[in-house]
């Protein structure tokens, strides 16, 4: 499988809360729902279509999922969040009891073991594990060299900080830039693979 990361990110690299004002509120931040005024149902919306086409899992941080199954169950009947529903999910936590797994076909990843058991996952066959949000799972990933390839949603928008997802470890880790489409509310949607011998 190969691990395809999706995120909105902002021109200073701000990936926290795109969704709306309580998703994410951790230091502070106000600019919760930032994504929205950018967003668009071609451009945006099918650069999300296209990832969940290919997705043949999900793999979430504990917060994002909280967010994600509290939301997308109750949007069945639209044939994106049927997709969403149905698909295998994993959830990398410690924290959360199996009885609160309730979104569908979800699993769950004890912490500890995760990136051993995401690595193991990332070596069977089969299609994309899709993460969407979840910044410090994609920054472990980043740094375990688990990326397959980032799309990034880069809205021209400073937030003046925020979480990101980009490890600061000091590493180089060159890419390359795959494709780039432009929407008309000025949204690039670039999708980037790890560079040969990089």
């Amino acid at each position: 499988m190969r691990i395809v990361i999706s995120t909105f990110i902002s021109l200073d690299g701000v990936v926290q809360a795109p969704g709306g004002p309580d998703e994410d509120t951790d230091g502070g931040f106000a600019h919760g729902g930032w994504s929205h005024p950018f967003f668009d149902p071609e451009v945006v919306g099918g650069a999300f279509s296209d990832a969940m086409s290919k997705a043949e899992a999900l793999l979430f941080g504990r917060r994002t999922w909280r967010t994600m199954a509290a939301a997308w169950p109750e949007r069945a009947g639209d044939p994106f969040a049927d997709r969403m529903n149905a698909i295998p999910k994993y959830v990398v936590s410690d924290t959360l009891g199996d009885d609160e797994l309730t979104w569908h076909n979800t699993t769950r990843l004890p912490g500890g073991g995760a990136v051993g058991r995401i690595r193991e996952l990332r070596a069977t066959e089969g299609g994309d594990l899709l993460v969407m949000g979840s910044p410090t799972l994609v920054r472990t990933l980043l740094c375990e060299g688990l990326v397959d390839e980032l799309r990034l949603m880069l809205m021209p928008v400073l937030l003046g900080g925020g979480k990101t997802i980009f490890p600061e470890d000091g590493a180089l880790r060159p890419l390359e830039l795959v494709s780039t489409v432009t929407s008309e509310k000025g949204v690039q949607v670039c999708t980037y693979r790890p560079a040969a011998g990089g």
